[in-house]
């Protein structure tokens, strides 16, 4: 079993009936966890690899409901380099 997790952000606040449809969607095999954070919305989803992959998830979710709009990437990324200081002239 290969765990993974995929994050998407979302456009609407997902009405009632969508939220109904994700967790039926939990309940597809492979699906291990669904966490919506409203604040940022976003939606973390971890799944297993060998029975699902990121396109089969996204459409989970898009069938579900959720107006998704992009993937997120799970780590930040590295801040750029710092601007090498000039060396002082002679």
């Amino acid at each position: 079993m290969t765990q993974l997790e995929v994050l998407y952000r979302y456009e609407m606040h997902p009405t009632e009936a969508a939220m109904a449809a994700l967790g039926t969607a939990r309940q597809v095999y492979g699906v291990r966890r669904i966490k919506i954070d409203e604040i940022a919305k976003t939606i973390r989803v971890e799944y297993d690899a060998t029975r699902l992959n990121k396109p089969v998830v996204l459409q989970l979710l898009r069938c579900s409901g959720i107006d998704i709009v992009e993937e997120l990437p799970l780590v930040a990324p590295p801040p750029p380099p710092a601007p090498a200081e000039a060396a002082p002239a002679q």
